[in-house]
């Protein structure tokens, strides 16, 4: 794609304007980029070409997934800061295409420039604001955002800052006996004295109408918002004057997400402990289990950046629970928030180190900068000892605490890694980035890790036929009764060997549907990087061409075969999928009348993500958004677990190689986990950690230390 330009520019802005065209053909700067600035050269001739620049490369930010432009950080080290050329390049030793000079880089652009000669520049003209007004481009300080995301900045920071100061009926005195009664039925006394931080979770998030519920994988965030839910029922239906049922609903950001919520929060309903709360069925039965995209539930417009809900229609809800909120970013959350009613409830739950949105912004991550901290004020951790019973370490309370900080809770303690889980422990070094530790996990050989070389052809196709279980030490997760790790062979055996005859009924093959997607799911091989022969597009081709050696498939078909998996890459509403459903190509008979025989003509199953097994079929050539999902980028796996995953870093490192990203890695991996990468190169990527640019947790006051 290239840059459209709006014809001749005014001189001064010719060299600057081509530069950036030269940039965008080299793939180091998006075609929306340059025509921006273009687009501002020609409105505002008199302008500086460098706030020319400055406009393309905030909009450049985007992109990578900031709010803005951070000005200081672009001087100081423009390379990094702007991660130009683009993932995988040698800037070094680049050679310039058809005999050309590689373009200047942005430190060249900037050479001689300094901070208030930059700001000067932007001030200088009436393109820039400082905040309310109608400017396309705003300055805050170092940062330099398109205005737009300005406004949804502000949007979230003031919806927050209004909720988390406005009680709920379970903050008044008068109810703070019922509420510690309920509290003490939903979470019985446990032994051992550790802190119950469900409990504490569960009452901070009844005392406002904002609360966050953050944890890494299996701390019971859904066991916890569910016991919420009942609570909240609860004192709703207690309450002296007005008693009424709660309207509840639940989403998260992808299909993937919303249907394995389903299925968890369903268990979890079924399982709540509400034996001495009166009319306990029809409490349990006034507990939602219906799971949304958050892109159904505020309702999409096709073609649209807008939505059916909105200030002037907002949602008919009195509480909102969104699951794996990591995953949304900056627009989605002032959308959500613009749909909510005045009085509402809005409840996250996410993990807060797991990778952060593909759009721009962190806001779970930003949100939760001080969880691991507390900072809880002395008047909460006495309320909390009141009505919970908990006693909060002194470490974790702050007079100085934020009013943000009383609505955030982190729970501490995995149930699903025990002390003897290798992935656990490493996913724990990983997060703390300390690569020395990670190496001492896989030195320790526990039986749920494994590691192989990135490059040995022969380890490589082990692993993805057949899960490479003699990789894994023998041992304790194995004794336990846990299934070996398996590869692609699994799924595409039992494909064959369970398909019903074809007199069958319906119901047998919606069944053996089920079977092959859980079967499926067992085993992910996940990547970094999108290109490359270890990014999604290499890794499919070359994995289905194992798969046909060892004729598990047999690709002759065409493009649509029998066993072809496939991620759904956009939301399609009329056949009901959402960006990331994963299906499986299958066969259904179709008999014709006269004809001794069926044909068998072939379907995509999915799951119905109804929390009832139900498998929608759908015509391959009804799915126009999607790709084969051999082989799945990290980002795209957030949302689901796998019995066992496997990730395989690049040969070299990446600017999308983080910290974050290798621990949201190891952490989709519920029994079993392989790690395919040279030490180097993991030890950089743990070194490395996301530094999304914006402004939301400074303007909440966050990221200050104790006085």
């Amino acid at each position: 794609m290239t840059a459209v330009f709006l014809g001749p520019c005014p001189a001064r802005h010719g060299p600057m304007l081509a530069a950036l065209e030269r940039w965008v053909a080299e793939g180091w700067l998006r075609a929306l980029d340059a025509s921006f600035a273009d687009f501002l050269a020609h409105h505002a001739p008199e302008a500086d070409p460098l706030l020319i620049l400055a406009a393309a490369l905030a909009s450049h930010q985007l992109g990578r997934g900031h709010a803005c432009l951070d000005l200081r950080a672009a001087l100081d080290d423009a390379e990094r800061a702007l991660s130009l050329p683009p993932e995988g390049e040698d800037r070094a030793n680049r050679d310039g295409s058809d005999g050309d000079a590689p373009p200047a880089q942005p430190s060249a652009l900037l050479a001689g420039v300094d901070l208030a000669r930059w700001t000067a520049a932007l001030d200088a003209s009436a393109l820039v604001g400082d905040g309310p007004g109608d400017t396309p481009l705003v300055r805050i300080g170092t940062r330099l955002y398109l205005r737009r995301y300005w406004q949804y900045e502000q949007s979230v920071r003031e919806a927050i800052l209004r909720r988390v100061e406005l009680p709920t009926a379970a903050a008044a005195p008068e109810a703070q006996a019922t509420l510690a009664a309920a509290l003490g039925v939903l979470f019985p006394p446990r032994s051992g004295g550790a802190v119950d931080w469900q409990k504490i979770a569960c009452a901070l998030a009844a005392r406002q109408r904002f609360g966050i519920v953050t944890g890494g994988p299996g701390t019971g965030k859904t066991t916890t918002v569910v016991r919420l839910l009942a609570l909240l029922q609860h004192l709703s239906l207690s309450a002296a004057e007005g008693s009424r049922r709660l309207r509840i609903r639940l989403a998260a950001p992808t299909g993937k997400a919303a249907a394995r919520l389903n299925e968890s929060i369903a268990g979890a309903v079924a399982q709540l402990p509400l034996d001495g709360l009166p009319e306990a069925e029809a409490l349990r039965a006034s507990i939602p289990t219906d799971v949304s995209t958050v892109h159904r539930l505020l309702g999409s417009r096709p073609d649209s950046r807008h939505f059916r809900h909105d200030a002037q229609h907002p949602l008919a809800l009195d509480v909102l629970v969104i699951d794996e909120a990591s995953m949304l970013d900056l627009e989605m959350m002032a959308a959500v928030f613009a749909a909510l009613p005045p009085q509402a409830c809005l409840i996250l739950l996410g993990d807060k180190d797991q990778l952060a949105s593909v759009e721009a912004g962190a806001v779970l991550g930003d949100l939760c900068q001080r969880a691991d901290g507390g900072y809880y004020r002395p008047d909460t951790a006495a309320w909390l000892a009141a009505v919970t019973g908990e006693r909060l370490d002194d470490a974790l309370c702050d007079l100085y605490g934020g009013p943000l900080d009383q609505a955030v809770v982190k729970l501490r303690v995995s149930h699903r890694f025990s002390a003897d889980s290798g992935i656990g422990q490493l996913a724990e070094a990983v997060n703390a980035g300390n690569a020395t530790a990670a190496r001492r996990v896989f030195e320790s050989r526990f039986a749920d890790l494994a590691r192989q070389s990135a490059s040995d052809e022969r380890a490589f196709r082990r692993l993805v036929v057949d899960g490479a279980p003699a990789a894994f030490p023998q041992g304790a997760a194995r004794a336990a009764g846990v299934l070996p790790p398996v590869g692609y062979r699994h799924y595409l055996t039992l494909m064959r060997e369970r398909q019903p005859a074809a007199e069958s009924p319906q119901t047998e093959f919606d069944g053996w549907a089920r079977e092959v997607l859980a079967a499926y799911g067992r085993f992910q091989l996940l990547c970094a990087l999108r290109s490359g022969p270890r990014g999604v597009e290499g890794l499919n081709a070359r994995i289905a061409q194992l798969l046909v050696d060892e004729a598990l498939i047999d690709v002759a078909q065409g493009g649509w075969y029998l066993g072809r998996p496939v991620l759904v890459t956009r939301n399609d509403y009329g056949l009901g999928l959402m960006n990331g459903d994963v299906g499986v190509t299958l066969a259904l008979p179709s008999w014709t009348a006269g004809e001794p025989a069926p044909r068998w003509i072939l379907r995509v199953a999915f799951s119905a993500g109804d929390g009832q097994g139900g498998i929608r079929w759908v015509l391959p050539s009804r799915l126009r958004a999607v790709e084969t999902v051999f082989a799945m980028t990290v980002h795209k796996s957030q949302g689901s677990e796998f019995a066992h995953a496997a990730l395989l870093l690049p040969e070299r490192m990446s600017p999308v190689l983080t910290r974050e990203l290798v621990y949201t890695g190891i952490t989709r991996a519920k029994h079993w986990f392989t790690l395919a990468s040279t030490q180097e190169v993991l030890q950089a990527a743990i070194a490395r950690r996301v530094d999304r640019v914006g402004g939301l947790a400074s303007s909440l006051g966050l990221g200050l230390s104790r006085p």
